[in-house]
């Protein structure tokens, strides 16, 4: 019996069929591959089985179908704009936010000790990191990004070489189609090979990240068939946060114009459709090579995007829609179902570590996930803490979330269970003061315990006002001449 077997449906999607009878705790392969597959700003409900109408998303969904969902899995935030860099660390280390800021150069990461316990590492697309860390990690690359963003139809990459160097920069087609072409490859080519060792492939794809210029044939072109506007859509945020006028919040003009806010979310849907054309592909690639009893698929982003959510385009906020992020693995021993217990990123280290036999290094922040899979846990935490820089803090538990902005001295409290777009700020109602002074306590708690090194109360505040009338948006280097026209003329 499979557990991933491929019918092609249609020219761009493609729908995996996964056998649920072959899917079972008893059936746990002892050292299974992982094919781990990452998104770039993908926020948690920018996916069809989650009930988004407006994404074509088959692949996914049918990995959602027969997997783990984790419904809660959220990211600790950022020490700056560009989030998925530290969040990646985390992903990479175990480690919460203060424990590795952005760099893997000094602590162990899980494909470098999967590799140091027999497992063969590749790895193609993103790494936001040093190309030391990366040569450390994966014992084999190809089509490597070492950035941030880049022009999707021209990606910038490079191949490890064997002595641990990389060959010299080029650039090549679209971003989405280069990385999973080069994961294809390396699966056809473990199986050519002669090693009997499993397999980490490490899939980082650059999108849905700006620029947001998908394939034509992904996106829908008629403005009347467009994503409407997201439920907490307004034209500009109420006060100023501190990062209003950031890189990715000068995507679009303020107020926010309604058709640019709901002409960006079909790029971005758009990219996201191709980008679940190419998983399926991958996934056909372990069928073919008669590799789906023994691989384990995990599917999650690196963060959320507002996309028009709070009057926000980017991420660099503590609202769900920034911080919540999609979290799936599927594969033998893993049964399907879901979970609203709340997970970080950085718990897959020590799951991962479960799932292969690795030895966990020391400095390990993540807990275990495997216990909450099998129905044995309620989850491994509470409460959860998130921050971005010095000027949010957010704690939240099942239901109730209080922000804090530190550098203007202002709350929000949300009723996560009855306003789950987060609208209705509680914070000055006095029959929710009790909620405000027990979230405040526990915030209080959370700052220490994650030896966060910024102070919740400051002397000198910052102004709340937000004028946009004299900023001047001036596109990044990375958006084409049709972008620039479309969104900055």
């Amino acid at each position: 019996m499979h557990y991933f077997s491929v019918r092609r449906t249609l020219p761009v999607t493609v729908l995996l069929v996964l056998a649920l009878s072959a899917c079972r705790v008893d059936q746990t392969v002892e050292r299974p591959n992982i094919l781990f597959i990452f998104s770039d700003d993908q926020r948690a409900d920018a996916v069809g089985a989650y009930g988004n109408q407006f994404v074509s998303t088959p692949s996914i969904d049918e990995l959602s179908r027969v997997g783990f969902n984790f419904r809660e899995a959220h990211i600790m935030g950022s020490i700056h704009g560009a989030v998925c860099a530290p969040s990646r660390a985390m992903l990479m280390s175990g480690r919460s936010l203060y424990h590795v800021y952005d760099k893997l150069d000094t602590v162990a990461t899980f494909p470098e000790q999967l590799r140091n316990s027999g497992y063969v590492t590749f790895g193609t697309g993103k790494w936001h990191q040093s190309r030391e860390s990366f040569a450390r990690s994966f014992s084999d690359g190809k089509d490597i990004f070492f950035g941030g963003m880049s022009d999707h139809d021209a990606a910038p990459v490079q191949d490890l070489l064997a002595d641990g160097q990389f060959t010299e920069i080029v650039r090549k087609g679209f971003s989405t189609d280069v990385f999973a072409d080069a994961a294809i490859d390396f699966i056809d080519r473990h199986m050519e090979s002669d090693t009997t060792a499993p397999f980490l492939a490490y899939v980082s794809f650059t999108t849905p990240h700006d620029p947001r210029t998908p394939k034509p044939e992904f996106m829908t072109m008629n403005l009347e068939d467009r994503p409407p506007l997201p439920p907490n859509y307004l034209p500009v945020h109420p006060f100023h946060n501190g990062w209003m006028t950031g890189r990715d919040e000068r995507l679009a003009a303020w107020p926010r114009p309604a058709e640019d806010v709901r002409s960006q979310l079909a790029e971005y849907y758009g990219l996201i459709t191709h980008m679940d054309a190419r998983i399926g592909d991958l996934i056909d690639a372990l069928e073919s090579n008669g590799l789906s009893e023994n691989t384990i698929v995990i599917f999650a982003a690196d963060n959320g995007l507002a996309l028009g959510s709070h009057g926000l385009l980017g991420k660099q906020s503590l609202y769900e829609h920034s911080t919540h992020v999609p979290l799936i693995i599927a594969g033998p021993g893993i049964e399907s179902g879901s979970s609203d217990a709340l997970v970080v990123l950085y718990d897959l280290f020590p799951t991962i570590s479960t799932m292969t036999g690795f030895e966990m290094p020391s400095g390990v922040d993540g807990h275990d996930l495997t216990d909450l899979m099998r129905g044995d846990s309620d989850g491994p935490r509470d409460v959860l803490y998130t921050t971005f820089q010095n000027i949010h803090r957010a704690v939240r538990d099942d239901r109730w979330k209080l922000i804090r902005y530190p550098r203007i001295d202002r709350i929000q409290l949300f009723d996560l269970e009855n306003d789950p777009f987060e609208m209705n700020d509680l914070s000055a109602d006095t029959a929710y003061a009790d909620q405000v002074n027990r979230l405040m306590a526990i915030m209080v708690v959370e700052h220490e315990a994650m030896d966060d090194p910024h102070p919740l109360w400051v002397d000198s505040l910052d102004s709340q006002e937000f004028d946009y009338s004299a900023i001047n948006r001036r596109p990044d280097r990375h958006q084409p001449q049709w972008v620039i026209d479309k969104y900055f003329n």
